[in-house]
């Protein structure tokens, strides 16, 4: 069964004083990506640093207005998505199909 991910954003940190001309900057962003094949299910959680916008930046966006795909955005400019998409994947091909195991030993009663 394909296994399907899904990304999200757990927390933000921001500044407390204003960083450029800006208030409330992010800072650093704790993030999740679940994958599941609808049995099994794995997680990979990290956080990402993000560089705080240039004085004047016209792309800043205040911290209320702030929606997950752009979080997520900033993300995976720091981490690469594919990477760590094929990474919980195989996680969960593992769980369902683990390619180490502990038998017992052959000469121990069951």
């Amino acid at each position: 069964m394909a296994t399907t991910t899904t990304w999200s954003i757990q927390w933000m940190q921001t500044s407390t004083q204003e960083i450029n001309g800006f208030p409330e900057v992010v800072l650093t962003v704790g993030w999740n990506l679940e994958g599941t094949d609808g049995t099994y299910t794995s997680n990979i959680y990290n956080t990402a640093s993000l560089t705080p916008p240039q004085a004047g930046d016209p792309d800043f966006t205040p911290y209320a207005d702030l929606t997950q795909d752009q979080v997520l955005g900033w993300v995976w400019e720091s981490v690469d998505k594919t990477a760590a998409e094929e990474a919980v994947t195989q996680q969960v091909a593992n769980l369902a199909n683990p390619p180490v195991v502990q038998p017992p030993l052959p000469w121990a009663t069951v």
